[in-house]
């Protein structure tokens, strides 16, 4: 497991295929917060979502590189009261 101490503030999240997934804003227990810049359209407009420390494969310095591709992160999304975003 990546060192989450390495997660820096808006540091940019993205998939292994390059894709953007989102902003973090900070790390919290076992997950990565997402600024609500990210939370998407909807009913989950304006809500923090998460994502879990266990998908980050690797951290270069302003970047966050996750083992999975963009589309399969955002469904491992998390609001903030835990339940799935999508």
């Amino acid at each position: 497991m990546v060192d989450k101490s390495q997660i820096k503030e808006h540091a940019e999240i993205i998939g292994a295929d390059g894709a953007h997934v989102g902003t973090v804003d900070r790390v919290e227990g076992d997950r990565i917060k997402l600024t609500k810049a990210d939370s998407g359209e909807g009913s989950h407009e304006g809500h923090h979502h998460f994502i879990p420390l266990s998908l980050v494969s690797e951290v270069e310095g302003e970047t966050v590189r996750l083992s999975a591709n963009a589309d399969v992160a955002v469904s491992f999304e998390a609001e903030s009261d835990g339940r799935p975003a999508h």
